[in-house]
């Protein structure tokens, strides 16, 4: 099979999505499945600094980038519309990547023009938090080529149940598959004990809960400030600590650390900045908890990253691995009311046992369902499925 990727775009910014797209399609390559990554230049107000117009190799992959010419948020190049229309008729099969961007539609549009077969992965963008957000250009788009884009489409491919529960209820008429994402354990069940760096080496002996993720409003972290704060005035919690590991807005990191200091707890509260490579494994590994207490969390790679290291989970029943978890019984689930959020992280930090029973079971959950070598195979059958021709050429 030859597969067209079409993403919006792959800057580390982004977070998540433009992580994952790198990790599947190695794992796709692995399985056999010969493809391409369409996409922009786009980073923040800035640009990659990559060839434009024709495919480079790009972190092991080939990619193919275009201009984003107007619009951080939709992300126009005209010139990546130009050769998705020119160039589609070469793949069997195109998925793209979230929804509410220009190069989805540009997508979505030259496959029907050439009767090429796509499958749409929404992102979360279709669950009820994405579509109150910005919900008026949103609106806009759907009826300007959304709404059409998920009519054509042979499948949804979702990465969660709990994606899938809500995107049916805006488009219930749509095939749709779980295939969830994956991670790499070999990246992080390594042998030898990595770099700690410099504010984990501070420390010490403390145990603490880690949070890893781009900072935001959504990833509900003034909530989980507040709670913390709270726990640890009880004598029983005092020798804990958080750890934030993220950026974000300079604006938005610098009203997390003020609220910290209005509570004279600076030295309870480490802000670390962007962690990657070793220095994020260490502070996954070395965790006695970690937090996602999102409004809105898809899927969650790190909640993943830290059940394979062994180490259990306190998330929000809004990120979209919480059945998952809770099934598991690989971590905690809250509610995201204060009191809820308060009880169950006291459950969490009070009983050393409990933990290590969790993130055992956590462990397991990530080797039976959430390798890449599982989701490959998953993810090539399904593909396999909507293939109607062979190629037609070679790119």
């Amino acid at each position: 099979m030859r597969v067209l990727h079409v993403i919006p775009a792959v800057a580390a910014r982004y977070g998540g999505p433009s992580r994952t797209i790198f990790d599947m399609c190695r794992a796709l390559q692995k399985q056999g499945v010969q493809l391409l990554i369409a996409t922009t230049d786009a980073d923040g107000h800035g640009r990659l600094p990559v060839e434009l117009g024709r495919p480079i190799t790009y972190q092991g992959l080939d990619v193919i980038f275009f201009p984003r010419q107007i619009s951080e948020a939709f992300k126009y190049s005209r010139p990546l519309g130009q050769w998705l229309a020119a160039n589609v008729g070469r793949f069997d099969l195109v998925e793209i990547h979230a929804v509410f961007s220009h190069s989805s539609l540009a997508a979505a549009r030259a496959c029907r023009a050439r009767n090429v077969p796509y499958l749409l992965r929404p992102l979360g963008s279709l669950g009820s938090w994405s579509l109150r957000h910005k919900n008026l250009r949103k609106k806009a788009i759907w009826h300007c080529g959304v709404r059409t884009m998920i009519r054509g489409a042979a499948a949804m491919h979702y990465t969660t149940v709990e994606e899938q529960r809500q995107a049916e209820r805006v488009v219930p008429t749509i095939p749709g598959v779980v295939i969830p994402l994956g991670i790499d354990e070999s990246s992080i069940n390594l042998s030898e004990a990595p770099d700690t760096g410099q504010h984990l080496q501070m420390l010490g002996q403390h145990p603490y809960v880690l949070v890893l993720s781009r900072l935001h409003p959504v990833k509900g972290l003034e909530l989980l400030l507040d709670v913390f704060l709270d726990l640890i005035s009880r004598e029983r919690f005092q020798h804990w600590k958080l750890v934030v590991a993220g950026d974000g807005d300079a604006k938005y990191v610098e009203s997390l650390k003020s609220a910290v200091r209005k509570r004279n707890a600076a030295d309870r509260v480490i802000f670390t900045g962007w962690l990657d490579g070793p220095q994020k494994i260490a502070a996954l590994r070395s965790a006695a908890l970690f937090a996602s207490p999102s409004h809105h969390e898809n899927f969650g790679v790190s909640v993943v990253e830290s059940l394979a290291c062994g180490v259990p989970v306190l998330i929000s029943n809004h990120v979209g691995l919480c059945e998952e978890i809770r099934a598991a019984q690989a971590g905690w689930v809250s509610t995201l009311d204060r009191a809820n959020l308060l009880n169950s992280l006291a459950d969490a930090l009070s009983d050393d046992a409990e933990r290590s029973t969790r993130g055992l079971a956590g462990r397991e959950l990530v080797r039976s369902h959430f390798t890449w070598s599982n989701v490959a195979k998953q993810l090539t059958a399904f593909y396999a499925s909507y293939v109607q021709r062979p190629s037609l050429t070679v790119l």
